[in-house]
């Protein structure tokens, strides 16, 4: 059987947890910085756990 290819923008935009959680960054937090406030700003700046039904594809695309 054949190795599953990792989808190249997959890893770019999720990264696994060391419990096995996948992480995503929020949008909207990369340009037209300026007329938001800071408390936004600094909300968008966290990482956010993927919602469980994106799990398994998001899985697959980073053959894990």
């Amino acid at each position: 059987m054949p190795k599953n290819k990792t989808h190249s923008g997959a890893k770019k935009r999720f990264r696994v947890t060391g419990s096995g959680k996948i992480m995503r960054e929020q949008a909207g937090a990369r340009h037209l910085l300026e007329h938001k406030s800071s408390r936004k700003t600094r909300r968008l700046a966290t990482d956010q756990v993927l919602e469980t039904s994106d799990v398994k594809r998001v899985r697959a695309m980073l053959g894990i």
